[in-house]
């Protein structure tokens, strides 16, 4: 395999309310040998919400964590598929050398200027790709036989398909071949593809709890041990107000919600306390006693 490296884009809440998607984000890559230079000055991509009042805004901001990625010579590492999506469709936006000129005006204060190179890949991408499933299966050191595992790709990895431009939206496979990979089952659902409402979770709660509730159930109705998501904004949904939405629904849940980062690093051999699984809130014990930990 060549030696990967990126210029770092963590995000918000990998930082906060998902600390453990940065640790075992660290974890993976180095096992797999990426080299990691974290942007630590970059800012919030905007999660979609600022460009509700400014998109001019939400483009400057995003403009500016590109440079800085462009700065290093390399492409930007994301781990969120809500901070992909956003800086994908900057990217497209920013590929019209005016409107690109109008935004460096704006940014170039702080000394920062994009010249529209950066590439900007998701860790999910990566190491579909990059890494390569067969290189995954080579670096398997504790296999994941008997687990059935549900994929969640979440929103803004797969749509609009005309600026993400890595798999079919409507039938998508990059997670459950990495399932495959690692010696797990996929489990394929309905509710692989849906929104996990995270985004009208503040307008609209019962909506919101419905369609995790639906989701989370669809998964569980068809024996999965764990729901795997490469967003951490899908995980708060799925993970933190599970509760919520099953005393909502008024049905039994309890099913665990993994970051795509946790369940490869697990199976290239990683303590399970320094991926923090014991931060969740469902308890990912049982899923842990099935692999023998």
């Amino acid at each position: 395999m060549k030696r990967l490296k990126f210029a770092f884009f963590p995000g918000c809440v990998s930082k906060g309310a998902c600390r453990e998607l940065h640790d075992s984000t660290t974890v993976v890559a180095k096992l797999l040998g990426i080299e990691l230079v974290e942007l630590k000055d970059a800012s919030c991509c905007g999660a979609g919400v600022i460009e509700e009042r400014s998109p001019k805004l939400m483009d400057s901001l995003n403009a500016r964590n590109l440079a800085m990625a462009e700065s290093l010579k390399l492409p930007m590492l994301t781990q969120c598929s809500t901070c992909q999506g956003v800086l994908s469709k900057a990217r497209q936006k920013l590929a019209d050398k005016d409107y690109r000129a109008e935004i460096n005006n704006i940014i170039g204060h702080e000394g920062h200027s994009y010249g529209g190179t950066t590439d900007v890949r998701h860790l999910l991408w990566v190491l579909a790709e990059e890494v390569g499933v067969e290189e995954l299966k080579k670096r398997v050191v504790r296999p994941l036989k008997g687990i059935k595992l549900a994929a969640f790709y979440g929103c803004y990895l797969l749509r609009p398909s005309s600026t993400m431009k890595f798999e079919n939206p409507n039938d998508p496979s990059s997670m459950e071949d990495i399932f495959r990979a690692l010696g797990a089952e996929p489990v394929i659902y309905p509710g692989r593809l849906k929104c996990c409402g995270f985004p009208v979770a503040m307008m609209n709660k019962e909506s919101s709890f419905r369609m995790a509730g639906n989701n989370l159930l669809e998964a569980k109705g068809m024996g999965s041990d764990a729901i795997v998501t490469p967003c951490p904004l899908c995980h708060l949904n799925l993970d933190s107000r599970q509760p919520e939405v099953a005393g909502f629904l008024k049905k039994e849940i309890g099913l665990p919600i993994l970051h795509l980062s946790q369940l490869v690093a697990l199976a290239l051999g990683a303590n399970p306390k320094e991926l923090r699984l014991d931060k969740h809130i469902v308890s990912t014990r049982p899923f842990l006693r099935k692999l023998g930990l």
